[in-house]
């Protein structure tokens, strides 16, 4: 299976019991589903922990067999602008619905992205229709959605999934698919999918066209990140004062993984809080880290913010 999205879909949950990591949401919303009544929603969290996929399972779950007539998807990110609120939401929120159920449904994916102008059209058209049609909301980060349109939903905040839920998701993929992965390779998986479904499938997609047995090298290799371990290991050379060290292998690890300094400067922050310094230099550490990654992305040599970094590190209490 060589399409990932067609890998995603084939995975995707189908009904309210195969979504795994937000049950307290999904029991909520089944509620509502089961009253053959939804509010507004504004579904709100980080990527790939089942908001669209929730917006169709409701879709589903209400709709039968009739769902794809009474059921849009628009992806804000790319339709933005106030023509599309004002031709395409609105030509469809107007109309009746097929069967039973007295409302559509119109998802707007990634909304946080649409324009301002958008949004003040897209309030007046959910006050408008709301007998007609319902809206599902997907944002990332709901403070950029207007407040008088969050005033007309109800708020729903996903979380980044935990350990066990990922762990549940390798098992039904493994069982799907027939793949073995060891538990070095689990941890490897857990650590560099950082809570997000989505890219959990797309690296053992990847892993699985070159072995069904996924093992911890074969992850690190197909992810191109390195292992906590060699983080943590620049990051102790440098707290022991051996700067020339912590350089040396700083710029062996990014070359072997070829990665650039802003995924470098994200693995370090991850890994400061491992490391046995006091809370008060690990929150400066943190800090540091934050400077360093808005210079990269102003423009600042990478490789110069990286080393000034790493000096920082040095200055523990030990000095």
């Amino acid at each position: 299976m060589k399409d990932s999205s067609i890998w995603i879909e084939k995975h995707r949950p189908k009904k309210f019991e195969d979504i795994i990591g937000q049950e307290n949401i999904v029991k909520r919303i089944k509620a509502f589903v089961d009253s053959k009544n939804i509010p507004h929603l504004l579904l709100a969290g980080p990527p790939g922990v089942g908001k669209s996929t929730l917006a169709l399972v409701i879709a589903k779950e209400l709709f039968g067999e009739y769902w794809m007539g009474n059921f849009v998807e628009l992806n804000a990110s790319s339709e933005r602008g106030i023509n599309v609120i004002r031709e395409d939401v609105k030509n469809f929120a107007r109309t009746k619905s097929i069967g039973n159920v007295p409302f559509k449904i119109i998802l707007l994916d990634e909304a946080d992205s649409l324009t301002r102008d958008a949004q003040q059209a897209l309030r007046r058209t959910m006050e408008r229709y709301s007998n007609t049609c319902r809206f599902i909301l997907s944002a990332n980060y709901s403070s950029k959605i207007l407040d008088p349109i969050q005033s007309r939903c109800t708020i729903f905040r996903f979380k980044p999934l935990e350990k066990e839920s990922i762990n549940k998701i390798v098992d039904r993929i493994c069982k799907e698919e027939k793949l073995k992965v060891d538990d070095n390779a689990r941890e490897a998986l857990i650590y560099v999918s950082s809570g997000d479904a989505r890219r959990l499938e797309n690296f053992m997609q990847s892993c699985s066209m070159i072995s069904n047995k996924i093992t911890e090298d074969l992850v690190y290799e197909i992810v191109s990140a390195a292992r906590p371990k060699e983080v943590k290991e620049i990051l102790e050379l440098a707290v022991d004062g051996k700067f020339a060290n912590a350089k040396e292998k700083l710029l062996d690890v990014m070359l072997k993984h070829g990665l650039s300094g802003m995924d470098i400067v994200k693995q370090i922050q991850a890994e400061i809080w491992n490391l046995k310094i006091p809370d008060g230099r690990k929150i400066e550490l943190i800090d540091k880290c934050g400077e360093i990654e808005f210079r990269m992305v102003e423009g600042s040599d990478e490789f110069l913010q990286l080393e000034s970094l790493i000096v920082n590190f040095m200055k523990n209490d030990k000095t």
